[in-house]
């Protein structure tokens, strides 16, 4: 590719839009063009690194026996009614109505399509098993789309889904795509790590997200520099300080007019320990109130709580609400006596007692209560959210936070779809069981801009080879037909293209420091600099992006491009 011929936008100015590094160099870099909000357009070189991306993707996919398919990307809404999403899920789904008024659903992603195709397909465990994917566009409604490509309301995804006969081969499938998404990100020149993470209002039954470090991602990695334990803090647990379990008698009311928080209780003239203290959380799920304990030095986590009720639909209650349900204002609230809401604790609560904790009326507490005695706790779970600091769960090292990118995502299902759209096959016995599933995601255009994320210096990106627009860059100084300069940038740029090299040839008129500017904020992993000064001397300068410039030969350029490149 001739520079002149292409389309390449660079900006000198970082546009005011872009919040994190990644988002600026997209832009600068003429890789993407933001139509509107959460909307991107790909730009020929952005569109050269994604479709590398994805045919990394795609070879690692079908090395693991996955088969690729291609699914409507508008879908009916009964499929979402029949999982049980269409609600749990609403607050992401797009929907659009055709001529008729019919609905219809632009997917967020396609288990309910793949699960529909195989309940009319499969009849046999013979048929099995089966891994699909595709490479498509999927629409979420994100309420705050941002960071460019990273939280879009349109995106590229590899999307996969494999069908069982048994837990144990489902777990097979797992592994093979937990490795495929190793080598994929790997190859992309990613540094991840994998990590354990919620299932969410994907209801399956363990998952891990793979995860690039960075300080500008938004997701948080709890993780154990010493047995090597890591999760996203969605799903993170520690080891909690215990609990005061020695009875102090029974419940006692006092008075503790303008206490409204935690804190408040634990100033003179009260001195209670947020850890001898009961927090009480009033949510409204599906429109009924439950309480939610928690001791009071910790904080819910409210993707824990997404897992124990089973819905995604909850909210915290509204004021009116809470004295509605308890009879008080938010400060003095408690589940002492409580019979006829459903009460969920955290489980550090667990044989509590001679805690303190609101008495359900304005300005008094009950001190000397003790769970299980005094308050019935409906179902207990683990809740809380887990801090820097605290002892790993597994070892006891204390847990360190990462911010990161979530780049891939593998979740073990189950039957939850294939039982819900009858998905079946008959055993050796003839006996008919719901085919087990996984489900295994890639954002694409995020890993995109995670590679930018993470590999970068202060003049721009610095491309991994395999995913890079173009290998090189030949960047004459004098671009006029007939100069010796040019000759030899035409014969370089004819040798690397027969032997397969992608090459861009810089034969704009600017200035050198203009054109060595735009290779490096762009990235190309190596340049040829071709000057007057350094071909009288019989040589090239040959840069590698992010090291340092090397005279060569002329008669040698050809072969150390190639040595560098490993051709």
């Amino acid at each position: 590719m001739r520079w002149s011929q292409a389309f390449i936008p660079t900006l000198k100015e970082t546009p005011a839009e872009a919040e994190i590094l990644s988002h600026k160099l997209l832009l600068r870099a003429g890789l993407v063009r933001k139509l509107t909000g959460g909307l991107y357009i790909l730009l020929p070189l952005g569109l050269r690194v994604l479709r590398k991306i994805e045919q990394i993707v795609r070879e690692e996919m079908n090395r693991a026996g996955a088969l690729e398919v291609l699914m409507p990307a508008l879908q009916p809404p009964e499929i979402w009614q029949q999982s049980g999403r269409y609600q749990t899920a609403q607050g992401v789904l797009f929907k659009a109505r055709d001529h008729a008024k019919k609905e219809w659903v632009l997917g967020p992603t396609h288990e309910e399509v793949i699960t529909t195709l195989l309940a009319g397909e499969l009849s046999s465990y013979r048929q099995l098993p089966k891994n699909f994917y595709q490479i498509q566009t999927k629409f979420r409604d994100e309420i705050r789309p941002r960071f460019g490509l990273m939280r879009a309301k349109e995106f590229v995804m590899k999307d996969a889904y494999s069908f069982d006969t048994t837990d144990e081969a489902a777990q097979i499938s797992y592994q093979k795509m937990y490795d495929a998404y190793a080598r994929i990100f790997q190859r992309c020149g990613l540094k991840t790590m994998a990590v354990e993470a919620d299932t969410g209002v994907m209801a399956g039954k363990f998952s891990h997200e793979f995860m690039v470090p960075a300080e500008t991602g938004e997701n948080e990695v709890a993780w154990c520099e010493q047995c090597h334990y890591a999760a996203n803090v969605e799903k993170a647990s520690s080891r909690a300080t215990p609990t005061e379990t020695a009875s102090g008698g029974n419940p006692e009311k006092f008075a503790t007019p303008g206490v409204a928080t935690i804190d408040d209780l634990t100033r003179p003239p009260f001195g209670v320990p947020a850890c001898r203290q009961i927090k009480t959380l009033v949510y409204i799920v599906e429109n009924k109130p439950v309480l939610i304990l928690m001791r009071g030095d910790h904080q819910l986590n409210e993707a824990k709580l997404t897992g124990t009720l089973g819905t995604a639909t909850f909210r915290p209650a509204e004021a009116e609400e809470i004295v509605s349900a308890l009879k008080a204002r938010p400060g003095s609230l408690g589940a002492v006596d409580v019979k006829e809401l459903p009460v969920h604790a955290d489980e550090t609560l667990h044989g509590a007692a001679n805690m303190t904790t609101g008495a359900n009326e304005d300005g008094f507490h009950l001190r000397q209560v003790d769970i299980g005695r005094d308050i019935t706790v409906t179902k207990w779970s683990d809740l809380r959210l887990a801090r820097a600091g605290e002892p790993c769960s597994k070892c006891g090292h204390p847990l360190r936070l990462q911010r990161a990118i979530e780049v891939g995502h593998v979740f073990k299902l189950g039957t939850k779809y294939t039982e819900a759209f009858n998905a079946c096959f008959l055993d050796e016995a003839g006996q008919k069981h719901p085919a087990i599933m996984g489900c295994y995601g890639i954002g694409v255009t995020r890993t995109l801009q995670a590679v930018i994320e993470q590999s970068n210096d202060k003049d721009g990106i610095i491309w991994p080879l395999n995913v890079a627009p173009y290998a090189v860059c030949l960047t004459p100084l004098n671009v006029a037909p007939d100069s010796a300069v040019m000759k030899l940038a035409e014969d370089l740029y004819a040798a690397l293209s027969a032997r397969g090299v992608e090459v861009i040839l810089d034969d704009r008129d600017e200035r050198p420091g203009f054109k060595f500017k735009d290779s490096e904020l762009i990235g190309f992993p190596i340049r040829v600099g071709l000057g007057e000064k350094s071909l009288a001397k019989g040589e090239v300068e040959l840069k590698v992006r992010g090291g340092a410039l090397t005279p060569v030969k002329v008669e040698e350029a050809l072969e150390k491009v190639l040595e560098r490149l490993k051709l």
